[in-house]
């Protein structure tokens, strides 16, 4: 049985909807699988296994040198902001300084020339001057400064006597952000945390890769389960431990070092595919058919 004639006909002025359906118009949405999720123990940097984990205060969790390499970068930047934040400063002072030294040595001339009579001062209010104070093109007399200044006027309609408009510099923060919340980040805010390494036999027989588990429970650690680490001391705990244990007790488990309420951060984590912990882990991605083309404006997939 033959196609529908709807279907297989392409010789419109415009995109039919079985034509838009095909080339994908519209917003497309996937939900993000266990291999697009960054798993518990990797950087949120390089999306490596963890080398000296270091995390912050709000939970991400990084390599040492790759944390320390993305502050120092941050502070070279800042500086070179800085920098040039300080040479426009100083440019626009020259300028100023400049403009009033024009306006008074225009006021001189102005005064010069209306009390030695040079040229007739014209006291109409319907004459027509422009914004810089000069004469129009019907004016008897001009003074030699105005017409040096009419001919090196600049015009629009010139390319190389184009106007630019200038480029202002903001002052910069001198705050160093987190990279994975952008929230104010320090040095010093920074603290060291230990996972605990499964050490059974048949684990390290079974496989390559280290396994963690939580030294109370001795559960594995994975993406489907909360994490908490002591800022204090650094040890990790599944959060069932750190709310049953380390929040009564206000000490760890491990070495006995004592803890507080603020010293409990909760770790941030991808998630899987099914628990998201939070999060919306769908994937998006819109479509623009454009005029006269088959693919217009294509917008790439966002994490949502």
């Amino acid at each position: 049985m033959p196609q529908r004639h709807s279907k297989n006909n392409n010789d419109l002025a415009f995109f039919t909807y079985d034509e838009k359906r095909k080339l994908g118009y519209g917003t497309q949405k996937e939900r993000l699988g266990k291999d697009s999720i960054k798993p518990f123990d990797a950087c949120s940097l390089c999306l490596k296994p963890l080398i000296e984990p270091m995390s912050c205060s709000k939970g991400h969790v990084f390599c040492k040198e790759c944390i320390l390499e993305c502050l120092l970068a941050q502070k070279k930047d800042i500086q070179r902001k800085l920098s040039a934040h300080a040479a426009q400063q100083k440019q626009e002072k020259e300028e100023e300084e400049e403009r009033l030294m024009l306006q008074k040595a225009r006021e001189l001339d102005a005064f010069d020339q209306q009390n030695h009579g040079a040229v007739p001062q014209y006291n109409d209010k319907n004459y027509s001057r422009d914004k810089n104070g000069f004469h129009g093109a019907n004016s008897v007399k001009a003074t030699s400064y105005e017409e040096e200044a009419l001919r090196t006027m600049k015009a629009f309609w010139l390319p190389s006597a184009t106007p630019e408009a200038p480029k202002k510099v903001e002052a910069p923060s001198t705050d160093t952000v987190c990279p994975e919340g952008n929230e104010k980040l320090r040095l010093k805010t920074l603290f060291a945390i230990h996972f605990t390494e499964d050490t059974s036999e048949q684990k390290r027989s079974s496989s390559l890769d280290k396994t963690y588990i939580c030294p109370s429970c001795k559960v594995t650690l994975t993406n489907t389960l909360a994490l908490v680490a002591l800022s204090s001391c650094g040890h990790v705990f599944c959060k069932k431990c750190a709310d049953k244990f380390m929040a009564v007790d206000k000490v760890c488990l491990v070495c006995d070092r004592p803890c507080k309420d603020r010293n409990l951060v909760n770790l941030a984590k991808g998630g899987t595919g099914f628990a998201g912990h939070g999060d919306h882990l769908e994937a998006t991605d819109f479509k623009h058919l454009g005029s006269g083309s088959g693919l217009g404006l294509v917008r790439p997939a966002t994490k949502t």
